[in-house]
């Protein structure tokens, strides 16, 4: 064992230790954290215009300040982007994650002196809690791949601006840098598939044992590795162990993975965007992945069927239920208020809180009132999956309201690696898993206001090509699992 390895188990312990404090202690831990926010935002231009001074109660704040996305935030964004200071919190931010808007055009996500470094921790405890669980810490002695965006940075007005992965980049602690793959001339390629393929050229004779990254845009590194070296990508890697990955579920890839790689491996799910780093995979044997309470992210949380209502309730950390799909709603000592980051999740514990994604509030279908969400139909087809030798490399679903001919049905775009022998009695697979999930599509169905769902076939490489279309292929950008139009089916068929 090397002192790297041995000095990683007794780092994960000692982390381990202070993790269990505020665990344990979930509210109270939630009610210091809002007091902080509030006590050092109370002189900004949001504090003034909002009253902080006088609120002293999560209460208080649901009343004195609404619900916003992006949007709703924007005029105090656009005042520090031109290089005010304490509009949203006090002096200005060090960088601003650059994402992609849907009618704004770019957003531009603050970060601060203050939440920067709980995007690094959070990554580094997740491995420490692998490291802790498992004892497992060899890898930390071998290669590792981060499948990010390009850490070149622009400014504004004194503010450094990129994508969020590669101002991370810059943060990546000394003790891995020896470790960490790409090189830097090749991490700021900035056509995709050309830095895949320099990727390729620079890792597959290295000992790579940790690789990261999104799902599909891994797979794509995976499937050029295989295509370069006519063997497993666990041939080729002999080591790799762990794959940590976020920003969709894993699952409708496990297969597909395990294909390529030519066994499983442990995996590592965590929950990062631009606006702050929210949970973590704490546990390799329990569901779900530990919201960080402590991490300068104060917590609502919206029933998601209750979203569009007027005034919905807004609960905190100590009033939410387990299996109930709630919107999740910001705090940040980034300067967000009350910001709706679009994600909807669910706990599966309260001992500790831990949770999984189901979607995106703004994705889902309801065309009939049956609000499907994203969660549902991965489910459904994993379990339509299960047990076949049938793999699917990607999917979306949308509805058809206007058939040339009979019924509306739901219409699911799936690229298959391996195709079902009979494609007809899959679909019905599909749709008897949806209508034991989502009673409302069931009495659809039922009452023959909907046919049973349509597949259609979409060509190898046809999710890639629609991703590059629209000029958000690779990266951090992710295909939408269902949308309640058919923009993205209109533009596959």
């Amino acid at each position: 064992m090397s002192l790297k390895t041995f000095g990683a188990k007794i780092f994960a312990s000692v982390i381990h230790g202070k993790t269990q404090k505020w665990a344990q202690n979930p509210v109270a831990t939630q009610q210091k954290v809002f007091n902080k926010l509030l006590a050092a935002a109370k002189d900004t231009h949001f504090g003034k215009d909002h009253g902080f001074e006088g609120i002293t109660t999560p209460a208080d704040f649901a009343a004195k300040v609404p619900v916003r996305d992006y949007e709703g935030l924007k005029n105090y964004v656009d005042r520090v982007v031109h290089g005010e200071a304490d509009v949203l919190w006090p002096g200005k931010p060090l960088y601003f994650a650059k994402t992609s808007g849907t009618t704004s055009g770019a957003k531009y996500i603050p970060l601060t002196k203050e939440s920067m470094p709980y995007h690094i921790e959070a990554a580094r405890n997740a491995i420490l809690a692998y490291i802790y669980q498992t004892g497992k810490s060899a890898f930390v002695d071998g290669k590792m791949i981060f499948l990010q965006g390009s850490p070149e940075l622009d400014e504004k007005h004194g503010i450094k601006f990129g994508r969020l992965s590669g101002i991370v980049a810059h943060f990546v602690p000394a003790y891995l840098q020896k470790n960490r793959m790409p090189s830097w001339e090749t991490n700021i390629i900035a056509d995709w598939e050309t830095k895949v393929d320099a990727i390729v050229g620079e890792t597959y004779h290295e000992d790579m044992q940790v690789i990261s990254g999104i799902p599909s845009w891994v797979q794509m590194y995976f499937e050029k590795l295989q295509q370069k070296e006519g063997r497993p990508v666990g041939d080729i890697f002999k080591n790799f162990n762990l794959f940590i990955y976020g920003g969709v579920n894993y699952e409708p890839y496990r297969a597909k993975f395990e294909s390529l790689i030519g066994r499983r491996v442990d995996s590592i799910e965590l929950f990062p965007a631009s606006e702050g780093f929210f949970a973590y995979q704490d546990s390799q044997t329990e569901k779900g992945m530990l919201l960080l309470l402590n991490a300068g992210i104060f917590y609502e949380f919206i029933k998601a069927d209750d979203f569009f209502t007027e005034n919905p309730r807004r609960y905190t950390i100590g009033e939410v239920e387990v299996g109930v799909n709630y919107a999740l709603i910001i705090s940040t000592n980034a300067g967000l208020w009350a910001y709706n980051i679009g994600d909807t999740i669910a706990f599966t514990s309260t001992a500790p809180y831990r949770v999984v994604v189901t979607g995106r509030i703004k994705h889902y279908i309801s065309a009939f009132g049956e609000h499907v969400i994203g969660k549902e139909v991965e489910s459904a087809l994993n379990e339509a999956v299960a047990g076949t030798n049938v793999t699917v490399n990607e999917f979306t679903v949308a509805p058809q309201i206007t058939p040339a001919t009979g019924l509306p049905y739901h219409e699911w775009f799936i690229e298959f690696e391996k195709e079902p022998e009979d494609i007809d009695a899959f679909a019905l697979a599909i749709d008897a898993a949806m209508r034991k999930q989502n009673v409302y599509y069931d009495d659809l169905i039922a009452g023959n206001v909907l046919r049973t769902l349509v597949i259609t076939k979409v060509s190898k490489n046809g999710f890639q090509e629609y991703m590059k279309s629209i000029g958000k292929l690779g990266g951090q950008n992710k295909l939408p699992r269902l949308a309640n139009d058919r923009k993205i089916a209109d533009a596959l068929k």
